[in-house]
């Protein structure tokens, strides 16, 4: 059996304050945050517009923990230096958002950086398969991309189980965005998941104290079901 790895807690920071963006970054990375997801929309592959590299390197000082950066970009290949300039330690790319996703993964380890790919919900697992070697990270999106604040798509956890088993021993961490609460961060982890993007989960009530609680009730659930 493979061992599985500790749980990452990744809070998007898309449902911060955008008005006091750095110290919301400060405040989720002193409640306890492993990584902090960077969702990047372009108003062309998904339905909004968030933010570009520019505000990823002006708050990249604010933390040291690594910066999870989700690029919902179509085109891909012409950002990907920026982003890596900007301060990404993990890119992650659509399998759906250009031809050539070996390509980009090629790309962004040649910058350097840790390689990921994502799949939206109605994009089968298999899509992943001749890349799985390129990878150091998958990402299941469990709503579709675009907004914040979905419900979970409960299909996704057949895809979640299968993907753990196509990773066997590979040393490739597995993601779970979208609607992730404590509830759903155990359902996921129990699939396989190992690294929980939480969004308005961890950002509910606004506050230091309250980012601490949200953050530590989602790792509780994920490790106890992960353990079981």
């Amino acid at each position: 059996m493979t061992m599985r790895r500790e749980t990452i807690i990744a809070p998007s920071i898309l449902s911060a304050d955008f008005s006091r963006l750095g110290e919301e970054i400060e405040a989720i990375d002193a409640a306890g945050a492993d990584w902090i997801h960077c969702d990047v929309m372009d108003g062309h592959f998904v339905p909004n517009i968030s933010f570009g590299p520019d505000v990823i390197k002006a708050v990249r000082p604010r933390t040291a923990k690594p910066f999870d950066v989700h690029l919902m970009i179509a085109p891909v290949d012409p950002y990907l230096e920026a982003f890596a300039k900007a301060g990404a330690d993990i890119i992650t790319v659509h399998a759906e958002a250009g031809p050539h996703l070996d390509r980009s993964l090629q790309r962004i380890r040649d910058l350097g950086k840790r390689a990921g790919a994502t799949i939206c919900p109605a994009t089968p697992e298999a899509a992943l398969v001749p890349v799985l070697d390129r990878l150091d990270l998958i990402l299941v999106m469990s709503v579709n991309p675009g907004f914040g604040g979905q419900t979970f798509i409960r299909a996704q956890l057949d895809k979640i189980r299968n993907i753990r088993a196509m990773i066997a021993d590979r040393p490739i961490r597995l993601e779970v965005d979208g609607g992730v609460n404590p509830e759903i961060a155990g359902l996921v982890a129990a699939a396989g998941a190992d690294v929980i993007v939480a969004g308005s989960a961890v950002f509910n009530g606004r506050t230091p104290e309250a980012y601490r609680s949200n953050i530590a009730a989602i790792r509780a659930a994920a490790d106890a079901a992960s353990q079981a």
